[in-house]
C-alpha cells in the first residue's frame, strides 16, 4: 500500500477519533469526563469547562479535515505535529494532577506520539515534491 494512502487513512482515523471524543465532551461532559484520566472533576457548574475541552477537540479535528480535503498535505503534516502538543499537554495535566498514569500515557501520550509519527510521515511523503527542482524556463532561440 502506498505511503500516501496509509497516511490518508491514519489522518482520517485521527480526525474521526478527535471529532467523536470532542462531541462526547460537548453532549455529555459528566459522562465522558472520567475517561480523561484526572482523579476528580469540577462540581456544580463545572460542565462549562468540559464543554470547552470538547469544542477545542472538534476545532482541532476540523482543521485537520480541511487540510486533508483540500490536499494541502505538507501543511497537514506540520499541523498534525503541532496539534500533538494538545495531547501532550493533556498527558502532562493528568500526570501533574495525580491522575491515572495509564490513561495519561496510554491514551494521551500514545495519541500524541502517533500524531507526530503520522505528521512526520506526511512531511516525508511531501519532501520529494517540495524539494523537486523547478523545470527550467524555455529559453528564446
Amino acid at each position: 500500500m502506498p505511503l500516501k494512502k496509509i497516511n490518508t487513512i491514519l489522518t482520517a482515523a485521527f480526525i474521526l477519533f478527535i471529532l467523536w471524543f470532542g462531541t462526547e465532551f460537548i453532549l455529555s461532559p459528566q459522562a465522558t469526563a472520567p475517561g480523561f484520566g484526572l482523579p476528580s472533576w469540577p462540581s456544580g457548574d463545572g460542565d462549562g469547562f468540559l464543554i470547552i475541552k470538547g469544542i477545542r477537540d472538534v476545532v482541532l479535528a476540523l482543521v485537520l479535515a480541511v487540510l486533508l480535503v483540500t490536499g494541502h498535505r505538507r501543511a497537514l503534516g506540520l499541523v498534525l505535529v503541532v496539534e500533538a502538543l494538545a495531547a501532550y499537554g493533556d498527558m502532562t495535566t493528568v500526570l501533574a494532577h495525580h491522575g491515572s498514569v495509564a490513561t495519561a500515557l496510554g491514551v494521551h501520550g500514545l495519541t500524541a506520539t502517533l500524531m507526530v509519527g503520522n505528521g512526520l510521515l506526511i512531511m516525508r511523503e511531501t519532501r520529494k515534491v517540495a524539494a523537486a527542482p523547478a523545470s527550467p524556463a524555455p529559453q528564446p532561440a
